[in-house]
């Protein structure tokens, strides 16, 4: 009883102090949790975080007719992004599809896997790859052989890979807008002074005004980027997914970044760098899924020189070396330079892991001069491989292997032997 009067007591004075102040109890905590977020959105917004020491946010000001890029119009992306989503679906029936029957992609018909509930609870909640010994016990569950499940799973495994049209369909729609959003991004650059000498990127910093080509440069790059992210649920899922989870978030962030603190000429030119190599990738894909082996050949060839030159000359000698090493002779280092360089970073180091990629791929079909195949892409399983590898599995029993890696022992050998 005596707790309860004290904590009765306790809250009558916080009340009796409020109505003495004319503020009801939640009022004062509603206060003092304003207070709390308007401190934090000070000190996420501070000056010495996003700007060398000097500037701040008041140079982004509008004034005398000079627009400056500012955080509320990056909203723009999203209803853009929408937009790129309705634009794909229609161009994808009305242009890739029937470029792909002109250019005879066709599509393989597929051997779907018969309904069984066990083999089918399995695939989707256990794994799609099951090992020898999960095999056996689920031929034993279900009354079916081994090379019938073995069969099933490989069939089952092909119905969830896309189709090739479906392939060449996404390829034909980010051809078109990295071909389109290259030419877009020169013309914008070609006559800019910081095109040509990266250096001056930098001048006037971060007093540059912005122009109207830069500004629909930026938000319609930063929508497909958005619009990529939005529907990588669906698109074509490859070896590199993660990889390309971290591209996209790492891409978005960079560019809207560099929006905020009017990076704007180092941010125009790095996608500009990037567009450069992209359109001839998704060129050769469509090739590829079409079999034109040498135009593929051809166009992947120019897509892996240009790659490398772009992407691992270029940008980190050029471009990197001008948002990271030129700066601090002109600014002392701040947060906001070591937040964007450490994108920058991320971001190479992406390109070396595809360099990779691209450098096997080549290997691989110039001795042979076979069409490219994309490493990052699942190949589809064919009744050949099932029957060769129940080939095999009869061909072990019959020279004396089990499964436990011993052998029989065999004394009928031929005399011949």
């Amino acid at each position: 009883m005596l707790v309860t009067s004290t904590a009765t007591e306790d809250e009558q004075q916080l009340q009796w102090r409020g109505d003495i102040l004319g503020l009801t109890l939640p009022a004062c905590t509603q206060q003092r949790e304003e207070r709390m977020l308007s401190r934090l959105g000070e000190l996420i917004w501070a000056d010495w975080i996003w700007f060398p020491e000097g500037h701040g946010w008041a140079d982004l000001k509008d004034h005398d007719g000079l627009v400056f890029p500012k955080t509320q119009d990056l909203w723009a992306t999203i209803p853009i992004a929408l937009c790129f989503l309705v634009i794909r679906q229609i161009f994808e029936r009305t242009v890739a599809t029937p470029l792909a029957s002109l250019l005879g992609v066709n599509d393989k018909q597929r051997v779907r896997a018969r309904p069984n509930p066990v083999l089918e609870s399995y695939f989707c909640s256990t794994s799609k790859h099951p090992t020898q010994s999960s095999i056996e016990s689920l031929s034993k569950q279900t009354g079916c052989s081994v090379r019938q499940v073995q069969r099933w799973f490989r069939r089952r495994r092909n119905q969830d890979r896309p189709s090739k049209l479906k392939k060449f369909q996404e390829a034909s729609w980010r051809f078109t807008f990295y071909l389109l959003a290259f030419f877009a991004g020169l013309a914008v650059l070609i006559d800019k002074p910081w095109f040509y000498d990266m250096k001056q990127m930098w001048d006037g910093f971060p007093k540059m005004p912005l122009l109207s080509s830069q500004y629909w440069y930026y938000v319609i790059e930063l929508g497909f980027y958005v619009s990529l992210l939005f529907s990588i649920a669906s698109d074509v899922k490859r070896k590199d997914f993660k990889e390309q989870i971290i591209h996209h978030v790492a891409t978005i962030s960079l560019i809207s970044f560099s929006w905020l603190v009017n990076y704007i000429r180092a941010g125009t030119l790095i996608m500009l760098v990037h567009d450069a190599s992209d359109y001839l990738m998704e060129s050769a894909k469509m090739f590829n899924y079409a079999g034109w082996r040498k135009t593929c050949n051809f166009i992947f060839t120019m897509f892996a020189a240009v790659f490398i030159v772009t992407r691992l000359v270029i940008l980190p000698f050029w471009i990197i070396y001008t948002t990271w090493v030129y700066p601090l002779t002109l600014y002392p280092p701040f947060l906001g330079f070591y937040f964007f360089n450490g994108l920058m970073l991320v971001l190479q180091a992406l390109h070396i892991f595809w360099a990779v990629l691209i450098v096997r791929m080549v290997i691989k079909f110039l001795p042979g001069n076979d069409i490219v195949e994309d490493e990052r892409s699942d190949k589809e399983e064919t009744e050949s491989e099932d029957d060769d590898n129940g080939r095999e599995q009869r061909e072990k029993f019959k020279n004396g292997y089990v499964q436990n890696g011993h052998s029989f022992l065999n004394n009928n050998h031929n005399k011949k032997d």
